[in-house]
């Protein structure tokens, strides 16, 4: 994996729940199915209020977000523990999601899927970045550098090479924790 992402960002604000990233109707797809995986990423977000949030985070007519990058307030992620929520996100094309905080159920599911990089910011970014700015998250420095401004972030730590893996099982694969196949 490249250590940066450059990529336009999607900022929403605070407590934005699992119904809002994955709405329930669409949890019948199944994401080990290839279309169905992409499918389920072409709903991602789509529970957003229309009143606060006038740009599409799938654009219409389209399957993937052109945001590689979200940018949150607290408490991203809360309501259900439907792991249907980050793998959405990453279906869609998301790669990393930065955040004032995170509910622990998501940030968990974000790690055990492999799908999203859970970065908790160390000030409110969803205050001064706004949608359709461009950014570069860099995994080494742990920094988000949007119009010029470097912001630190909170180092990944051991949660990294997890979703560098691809997620829990894989890691455990690549780690010898478990075999590799029977």
């Amino acid at each position: 994996m490249s250590n940066t992402i450059t990529s336009p960002v999607y900022v929403v604000q605070d407590n934005i729940d699992t119904d809002q990233i994955i709405p329930a109707q669409y949890l019948t797809l199944v994401p080990t199915i290839a279309e169905e995986y992409e499918k389920l990423g072409s709903y991602a977000m789509i529970g957003l209020p229309d009143d606060a949030y006038p740009t599409k985070f799938i654009p219409a007519g389209e399957m993937k977000t052109p945001y590689k990058i979200v940018i949150a307030g607290r408490n991203f992620g809360c309501g259900s523990s439907r792991e249907h929520a980050p793998i959405a996100m990453g279906a869609a094309g998301v790669e990393a999601v930065v955040a004032d905080s995170f509910a622990r159920i998501f940030f968990r599911n974000c790690v055990a899927t492999g799908e999203l990089y859970p970065y908790d910011a160390n000030e409110r970014l969803c205050a001064k970045i706004k949608t359709g700015d461009v950014a570069t998250l860099d995994f080494d420095a742990d920094t988000l550098t949007v119009n010029g401004t470097t912001y630190s972030l909170k180092p990944l730590g051991e949660v990294r090479p997890v979703i560098d893996a691809g997620g829990i099982f894989n890691y455990a694969r690549k780690s010898g924790m478990i075999p590799a196949h029977s």
